[in-house]
């Protein structure tokens, strides 16, 4: 009984290390991937922002392309996938309202990064958590820069479905990468639709319980599936039985927001 115990330990010890191995493969992989030039700008060297930011992070460029392989290593398969090219990434740091934003394309991408904000997460003067929301905020933006978009249902402005798609990708792949304080973060009740947070903790939901491979499916499925729905996107990665709202009702079960 000890020895069939300890063999079945061994092998459960003997599939995390293996699990783990081919996790730092895929992440391995993109070690040498050009993740575009990121050129860094601090446009409020004066400010106690800046002041703060610099003392976490005292390479902005080398910790950038870091976070840009971990973003790309949770969206993409392989760099041989169809993947959204990022020529010039220019990442500035200001004194202005607001938190962050992306802009720009077609190879061009600009990503700002509020001052403001910097120090206003200072407030209680924790350094871990300032931090933690900066690599935060990062692996949402740099979402922004890499990820696929939906075809044939209008623009981000235009279409809530197409904008519900990018902004819970974004922060599907924030969570996925510890990004956010686990339950703490997730929002209750609310619908897919809802994007961000709200539809992100669902979809690494699905990853964890569903397909190990469903946020990088869900990316591809932009173009795959056109024109772009999120139903259609679930039938083309589970099946033609699968269905949305179904899956939404079997998660909002699985967290505890509703009752069977």
């Amino acid at each position: 009984m000890k020895l069939s115990r300890y063999v079945a330990l061994s092998g459960i010890a003997l599939s995390l290390v293996a699990c783990s191995g081919n996790q730092d493969a895929a992440k391995a992989q993109w070690d040498d991937y050009f993740v575009g030039n990121i050129i860094f700008e601090d446009k409020s060297p004066e400010s106690e922002g800046s002041r703060i930011y610099h003392s976490l992070i005292p390479n902005p460029e080398e910790y950038i392309a870091e976070q840009a392989r971990t973003v790309l290593n949770t969206l993409y398969f392989s760099p041989a996938d169809s993947i959204v090219p990022v020529n010039n990434l220019y990442y500035t740091i200001e004194e202005m309202d607001g938190i962050s934003g992306k802009g720009g394309g077609g190879g061009e991408v600009s990503i700002y990064y509020s001052t403001k904000y910097v120090a206003k997460s200072f407030t209680d003067n924790d350094t871990a958590k300032v931090f933690f929301e900066t690599r935060g905020v990062l692996l949402h933006e740099l979402t922004h820069a890499y990820q696929l978009e939906p075809q044939g249902i209008g623009t981000y402005g235009s279409n809530r479905v197409f904008w519900a798609f990018i902004e819970a990708v974004a922060d599907a792949v924030r969570i996925a990468n510890g990004g956010f304080n686990g339950e703490a973060d997730r929002p209750k009740g609310g619908s897919y639709m809802d994007g961000y947070r709200t539809a992100g903790y669902f979809l690494v939901w699905l990853r964890d319980n569903k397909d190990p491979d469903f946020i990088r499916k869900f990316n591809r499925s932009a173009l795959d599936v056109v024109p772009w729905s999120f139903n259609g996107a679930i039938k083309h990665i589970f099946g033609e039985n699968a269905d949305i709202d179904e899956l939404w009702r079997e998660y909002q079960i699985a967290v505890g927001d509703i009752k069977e």
